[in-house]
């Protein structure tokens, strides 16, 4: 599978201990990558990553993507081939109740992580894990396209497009050069589900927490369409 290209390559995972982190882990493992995680640690209970034991087969640290120098020691220390940004703050309703905390992970994080690649002189592909909900929403009815606008109405949004204009900018000022050793890729997720997820405020999560009580279910924005796609996909 992929041509044997995660073989024997050295891969850090930030946000390695989340849901997506998680599987990702998990996968690469089985294509043959030597793994380095980065998390602010253990976000859920049950935890996937506890009960699938990845701890135990990667190299596991625990700190928090706004802190440049621990991340630039890291990435100077496992000399990584690929690196995988998922860690965020990425509950919308917590992005109301502490928007600044929001923010700072979600665009500081990412700074740091374009800034700590920027002084290595070695090649190094990395990429960047953002939302779909870095689009302006204009309730259309079609799906986004790569071509439409950054915005955000809400400050998860806003983050995550704060982030995508940082990336464009760093893209643009350092790495679209023919000497650059880094190369910089963007991928958009959105509403993604899959066996292990126990996050905050998902509607699957919600309906199989309040199924296995033998209760309704609330269901938030009942009129909301959500494009959903299982976590394999991304």
């Amino acid at each position: 599978m992929f041509a044997n290209c995660y073989k024997d390559k050295k891969v850090l995972i930030t946000g390695h201990t989340g849901f997506k982190g998680t599987w990702l882990s998990l996968w690469l493992l089985k294509l043959g990558a030597e793994i380095c995680g980065y998390s602010n640690g253990i976000t859920t209970n049950p935890s996937m990553f506890l009960d699938c034991g990845v701890e135990s087969k990667i190299r596991s640290n625990i700190g928090d993507v706004r802190s440049y120098d621990n991340l630039k020691k890291l990435i100077s220390e496992f000399e990584p081939d690929i690196i995988f940004h998922l860690a965020a703050q990425a509950i919308v309703s917590t992005s109301y109740a502490d928007p600044a905390d929001t923010i700072s992970t979600n665009v500081m994080g990412t700074v740091n992580i374009l800034e700590a690649v920027r002084q290595i002189d070695r090649k190094c592909s990395v990429v960047l894990i953002t939302s779909d909900k870095c689009y302006e929403n204009i309730e259309q009815l079609w799906g986004y396209k790569e071509t439409d606008q950054i915005g955000g109405k809400d400050i998860y949004s806003g983050s995550k497009g704060a982030a995508e204009i940082l990336i464009s900018s760093y893209f643009r000022c350092f790495f679209d050069k023919p000497e650059s050793n880094i190369r910089i890729g963007i991928g958009r997720a959105g509403n993604v589900i899959g066996g292990g997820d126990w996050s905050k405020d998902r509607i699957v999560v919600d309906c199989m927490k309040r199924w296995g009580i033998k209760e309704a279910v609330e269901i938030r924005s009942p009129y909301s369409t959500r494009p959903w796609q299982h976590v394999l996909e991304p």
